[in-house]
């Protein structure tokens, strides 16, 4: 999403900020009722680990109520298949009772004597503190109340369920088809959400509900009820043999209960649910207030940041990167540098709109693009080895994004895969709007979404060595979105091509390209003004649309995509260059103090193989790594 939507990246954070905030997820409570947790012993501690037995056990306890709660995010990534059939109930009376359980968890946790802990203890209680203070801050705003927008909803993860779980046996067969079998519960679950939300005044803006009554819709499509195996949710089916029992089931389903409850979702959308959103859109217009988007601020960028300080370090990083892209646009073979421009902004809006419109910079079929994506990452998975002395074991590969959900989909994003589990990483892209899908963005966004972005630095996370199971499942935005971020950056430092005038570009040698990854820097420096301005300081999705379009060649659909997004979700959009600025100024500081015995392999280790952390551990990590370092000659 860019993300990174949230991204579908299978951590503790996202999967509870969803939980509590956003999709709907849900499984039959008499289903449930038939299978009590088991403790889960495969946490136990390596030989001769000096662990505190006690806190080892509250993690161990931890992990394993996280993965029953969210049995469909957690059990892939852990590689832990006990809870394969359900999905994680999402009915009101649940979250609600998951809330005390964190409670209870932060109050344990509290309650531990410290005097024996080694560091390896401190490091993981103090994450896991900071996470249930983080969640449990949240859960105050009841963002529950609202689990359906564009970009999430049971209307858009629910029918991509089956590429994201384990299908490798007979048994994960029958597994789907018990969790198909929960998904009227889980839209369900949803709706009553959604009708508490309105009884409380929670609601959220009209423009980020309007696309999911399409969305949903196209769940219960003239095509599907005429034919059921063209139904997403029948998708994995089709590698069974024709006669195999699950297949007729599986239509079954989709016929009988799926198709009906999502059309019931889509005409409560429509009837009942639009009528009562919000006209305004700041965070702050509705019953929670000013204090809704602090605390988004503070939960995103893991940092006491305030929108104002925010707003203006995206006005200096556009100005910077707006001076930047002008010399940049000299170097390209656009006739309208042989033109004289009365100014600078001139002849920026001519020769971004010369990037919009010629059809040199776009593909005319889906599979091309995709092509395209899958050509610029062999390339930069030979170059990994130059920047990192550790790579992961988990391939990935390029997909497209799924028609229901590329309408209102941002132009790509990631989907986590599991070692264990069987499952790939996947770089989503989307093919929907060719027209508006250039070809200059694509080495940037490879880099973001791929590798040594989001696939690389999850995948590691995930293989972790050393570590318990609840570092490879934390997750912060501001760390996971500043190092997809800061890895466009790193294009500049890999392949073998020189522009005209002999300065080293990387990856970005051709100046359209290296436009395109300046273009996307400034997407993030735009975010820092925009999500403020709308959120704090009385922008119109207007005025945020036009000052994007203004100062960067984003094309129309994908700027309205984004301005919505981050309408449905404040905060978020913040994290990703307040996060590149404090691993560029980390990386700048270990230059700076090592000089010569600098190494950006053992630098990028350092900072990947702890996992995701909030930026101030992260900080405090690579002090203690450069003084290591020093101490060593």
């Amino acid at each position: 999403m860019q993300t990174s939507r949230s991204t579908p990246v299978v951590l503790v954070s996202i999967v509870l900020a969803a939980a509590l905030t956003g999709p709907a997820r849900a499984h039959a409570a008499e289903h449930a009722a038939g299978h009590a947790a088991q403790p889960n012993t495969q946490h136990a501690r390596q030989p001769g680990d000096a662990r505190d037995a006690e806190l080892i056990a509250l993690l161990d306890r931890f992990v394993d109520a996280l993965h029953e709660r969210f049995p469909q995010w957690v059990g892939p990534s852990l590689g832990d298949e006990r809870y394969n059939d359900r999905l994680s109930d999402s009915s009101p009376e649940a979250i609600l009772a998951w809330e005390d359980r964190l409670r209870a968890f932060r109050s344990e946790l509290a309650a531990l004597d410290r005097a024996g802990f080694a560091e390896p203890d401190h490091l993981d209680a103090d994450l896991l503190a900071y996470q249930l203070d983080e969640w449990l801050e949240v859960a105050t705003l009841k963002r529950w109340q609202m689990p359906v927008n564009a970009l999430s909803g049971p209307q858009v993860w629910l029918p991509q369920l089956g590429d994201r779980v384990p299908l490798n046996t007979p048994k994960h067969y029958d597994d789907y088809l018990s969790r198909l079998r929960q998904v009227p519960i889980a839209v369900g679950d949803a709706i009553d959400a959604m009708r508490l939300g309105i009884a409380e005044g929670r609601v959220p803006p009209r423009v980020v509900v309007e696309p999911t009554v399409a969305q949903a819709m196209s769940q219960t499509s003239a095509r599907i009820k005429a034919d059921p195996s063209a139904s997403p949710f029948f998708s994995p089916f089709r590698r069974l043999d024709e006669g195999d029992p699950r297949r007729a089931e599986a239509m079954m389903l989709v016929a009988d209960r799926i198709a009906p409850v999502y059309e019931e979702l889509a005409l409560f959308l429509q009837n009942e649910y639009l009528p009562a959103t919000r006209e305004t859109t700041a965070i702050a217009a509705g019953i929670d207030g000013p204090r809704a988007y602090e605390v988004a601020i503070r939960e995103h960028t893991t940092l006491d940041l305030t929108p104002d300080p925010v707003h203006q370090i995206g006005l200096e990083e556009v100005a910077r990167l707006r001076a930047e892209m002008m010399g940049v646009i000299a170097r390209t073979d656009w006739p309208g540098n042989d033109t004289s421009w009365d100014d600078d902004d001139a002849k920026f809006s001519a020769f971004v709109e010369y990037l919009r419109t010629d059809e040199r910079f776009y593909f005319t079929e889906p599979e091309d693009l995709l092509r395209g994506y899958r050509d610029i990452a062999k390339q930069i998975d030979a170059e990994m080895p130059k920047l990192f002395a550790t790579l992961p074991r988990l391939p990935y590969g390029v997909r497209e994004i799924p028609r229901f959900a590329a309408v209102s989909s941002p132009t790509a994003y990631y989907y986590s895969g599991s070692l264990e589990g069987g499952v790939p990483g996947w770089f989503m892209a989307n093919t929907y709007a060719l027209d508006q899908r250039p070809t200059y963005d694509m080495v940037a966004l490879t880099l973001h979404e791929g590798v040594p972005g989001h696939h690389h630095q999850i995948a590691l996370t995930q293989e972790l060595e050393g570590v318990h199971p609840v570092r490879r499942l934390m997750g912060f935005t501001a760390f996971s979105e500043g190092w997809g971020l800061y890895a466009e950056l790193l294009g500049l430092e890999v392949g073998e091509d020189r522009v005209d005038d002999g300065v080293y570009r990387g990856m970005y040698a051709d100046p359209y390209d290296d436009f395109g990854h300046l273009n996307y820097q400034m997407w993030r420096a735009m975010r820092l003004v925009v999500d403020t301005g709308l959120h704090s300081k009385g922008w119109s999705r207007q005025r945020a649309i036009d000052y994007m379009l203004a100062n960067s060649a984003n094309t129309e659909v994908d700027t309205a995509n984004e301005v919505n997004r981050y309408i449905g979700w404040p905060g978020q959009a913040t994290a990703y260059m307040i996060g590149r600025m404090k691993i560029v100024e980390l990386r700048e500081r270990a230059q700076e103090r090592l000089g010569g015995r600098f190494d950006i392999r053992a630098f990028h280790d350092a900072l990947l193989l702890g996992g995701s952390i909030p930026l101030p551990v992260l900080e405090a990590r690579i002090d203690r790594w450069i003084g290591a370092q020093l101490a060593s000659d």
